[in-house]
């Protein structure tokens, strides 16, 4: 039996308004986040008029030991389950996604067809240090281990706030996300979508060198792909100085993407 639900931490599904309403946005929260990170800017793209989709990853936003008998292929269902749910009710979706999410996102978009896909620090090259390294022995012996070991920053933002992320991490489920990461990024090439790559200048949670070597991995084209360098926000720029920058652009790169898809 789970866990309540933490408060903030639940699913948010939207239909939109006005000509924006045929746009649907899916957004994606991190690992051993929730929809907590997401949620001011899920609302702020719902009054522009969007139609929205906004899932709780399994295993997420209700307590750690939730996390123990999921692993990515899950949080993958998930997401393409959420995408599911958008495309029944519009004509164009764009996804976004936010640390992890990032990766799930690019995983969606180099094997469904969407209108655009936008990262928000996403993780997509291979982490390295000891900890990586004997993940498969620490998961044996370890269960559950302390978010911090895994590189994991709770709270990593610049005006200060709390994300609601877990303190401790399921092993198994972040070993599975290590291993799913290099096959994510093989599919890359498939990925044909306008993409919006947004980065945090000073991330202490996923280096930027995962954005800037985004745009040269994906088969998108070139004058398709568009970065954005946020420079007053850290890792998690949903809830931080950038959010109104975020919605902006974001909102103008859905509704260009989705006029030619």
């Amino acid at each position: 039996m789970t866990a309540p639900i933490r408060p903030g931490a639940e699913p948010l599904s939207r239909d939109g308004s006005s000509a924006l309403a045929r746009i649907g946005i899916l957004l994606m929260h991190g690992f051993t986040g929730s929809p907590v990170s997401m949620r001011p800017l899920a609302e702020l793209l719902s009054r522009r008029g969007f139609a929205i989709e906004m899932p709780r990853l399994p295993g997420h936003g209700t307590t750690p030991r939730d996390l123990l008998p999921f692993r990515y292929s899950d949080f993958r269902a998930e997401a393409k389950a959420a995408l599911e749910r958008l495309r029944s009710r519009t004509a164009a979706q764009v996804a976004v996604g936010l640390s992890m999410g990032g990766t799930l996102v690019l995983d969606l978009g180099a094997t469904e067809p969407l209108a655009g896909v936008v990262t928000i620090n996403a993780q997509i090259l291979d982490r390295g240090g000891a900890v990586v390294k004997l993940g498969p022995w620490i998961e044996k012996v370890m269960p559950m281990a302390p978010a911090s070991a895994a590189g994991l920053k709770k709270n990593d933002i610049k005006k200060g706030g709390d994300e609601d992320a877990y303190d401790m991490v399921a092993a198994a489920a972040g070993n599975s996300l290590v291993r799913a990461i290099p096959e994510v990024r093989a599919r890359l090439r498939q990925l044909t979508a306008p993409l919006l790559v947004i980065y945090s200048r000073d991330d202490h949670s996923v280096p930027p060198d995962n954005s800037k070597q985004l745009p040269g991995l994906v088969g998108t084209a070139r004058e398709q792909v568009t970065v954005l360098e946020l420079l007053s926000s850290y890792h998690v720029a949903t809830l931080d100085n950038d959010l109104p920058l975020l919605d902006e652009r974001i909102a103008s790169f859905a509704e260009s993407a989705a006029k030619s898809s």
